[in-house]
């Protein structure tokens, strides 16, 4: 109930531009706006060829967003694109509403939802980067600047409404490359971390696609059934951008096979450039990992959007050649048979056992094609040996002989190259 009084009234506005999935995008912006607790009162879109360089809408639509505000007593329009600094100062004036464009609003859900230092210094390197070409002097600067100039006598000095602009310009230019340095510093620490799980040949899996999928509902199933602690869960929450962070997890399989996990940041149409630039190193998981699965929500009407959304910022990103499965999540609210396989294609539920076992075996099938079946015969003064099988690899047989121990495992194919002295039979392939 609370909630709801906290909730800001907003009117959202959109064109209907050539190409463009009006009703799609405007849903989208409906569900942006709820998670950034503003209630839209009313909607309205005009169909353009162009949008109008100096306002965006045209003045008839302008006129109408001025009347409809009024009478639902709304102070905020909220416009399904970014502006450019002109249209959104121009837009304001017209109006005399409080304007937020798409980037903007999404901006603020970032702002709102980052928890940890790299994300809330990625979300606020954004944030500048947008503002810096949208500072405006206010209606008291300019008066500051023209008193300056008549008090000069006509000299062509700067007055303090542009002295301070340009200070508050030079403040952000610093705050950014301090800021850039910081994350500098703390890609660097990522890199030594991902180079140490590269040396021990563990595969990496990430969990990408549109926000509120059931990533993160997915991961904390996997780390239920696998996972070496319950605490280690991953936060999950039925919103957009529930969490800003990749969380990277090690799953170890009653086979003794182990793979790193991670649940990466949602992706939204439109994804401001700002915010993929910032969180280009965050979504770096995405790039290195040796396997992808796009958790796709199949009970919404516009999952194929969707789908689109994550190939295209998955291209923005440079994540184009890493193999894929597509993971079709919530099917149990799509009203369809689940768990069902149909080659690298999975429709399941999240919350169901035999589903998230199902995605394990197909997460598995693809990630160990490197792993070898062998027979190996160990003599018995070498128990380290099998002692170190019997902890690394999945041990399907084990019998003893007069020259030692005789061992039939699966495990990776560095380590069967490393024990191949000990291998009494050719290497047959997973």
């Amino acid at each position: 109930m609370n909630e709801e009084i906290n909730e800001e009234p907003i009117i959202i506005a959109g064109l209907e531009l050539p190409g463009v999935n009006l009703d799609y995008a405007m849903a989208e912006l409906k569900s942006l706006a709820s998670a950034n607790h503003m209630r839209v009162m009313d909607q309205l879109t005009q169909k353009l060829e162009r949008p109008n360089a100096a306002t965006y809408f045209g003045k008839g639509k302008i006129e109408e967003l001025t009347q409809v505000a009024a009478a639902r007593e709304v102070e905020t329009l909220v416009v399904n694109d970014e502006l450019t600094p002109s249209q959104l100062s121009n837009l304001e004036k017209e109006t005399q509403l409080r304007v937020i464009d798409r980037t903007g609003l999404i901006l603020e859900i970032f702002a709102n939802r980052a928890r940890s230092k790299e994300a809330r210094l990625q979300v606020e390197l954004a944030k500048l980067q947008y503002q810096l070409p949208r500072l405006r002097t206010s209606a008291t600067q300019r008066l500051d600047q023209q008193t300056a100039g008549n008090i000069g006598g006509g000299f062509t000095n700067r007055g303090a409404g542009e002295t301070k602009l340009e200070l508050n310009r030079r403040t952000i230019r610093n705050r950014i490359n301090h800021i850039n340095q910081e994350l500098k510093e703390m890609s660097t620490s990522a890199n030594v971390q991902r180079q140490r799980r590269d040396k021990k040949d563990i595969p990496s899996v990430a969990l990408v696609g549109y926000t509120n999928t059931g990533k993160s509902t997915t991961m904390n199933g996997l780390i239920s059934m696998y996972g070496r602690n319950e605490d280690k869960r991953v936060f999950e929450k039925d919103m957009l951008f529930a969490t800003l962070d990749t969380s990277v997890r090690k799953l170890t399989f009653p086979d003794q096979k182990e793979l790193i996990l991670s649940d990466t940041v949602g992706f939204v149409s439109n994804l401001p450039h700002q915010l993929v630039k910032a969180f280009r190193s965050t979504l770096s998981e995405a790039a290195k990992a040796d396997l992808l699965v796009q958790v796709v929500d199949v009970s919404d009407p516009h999952y194929r959007e969707m789908m689109q959304t994550t190939a295209d910022t998955l291209q923005e990103i440079g994540v184009t050649d890493v193999p894929m499965i597509y993971a079709f999540n919530k099917a149990d609210r799509a009203g369809i048979a689940y768990p069902t396989l149909d080659g690298t294609e999975l429709t399941y539920s999240a919350k169901q056992l035999q589903s998230l076992e199902m995605l394990t075996s197909l997460i598995k099938k693809q990630v160990f094609k490197n792993y070898v079946r062998a027979d190996f015969l160990i003599p018995f003064d070498e128990g380290q040996v099998v002692n170190f099988l019997n902890g690394n690899a999945d041990v399907k047989k084990t019998s003893y002989t007069d020259q030692g121990t005789k061992i039939t495992a699966e495990l990776k194919d560095s380590d069967y190259q490393r024990l191949a002295q000990y291998v009494v039979q050719p290497e047959d392939r997973i």
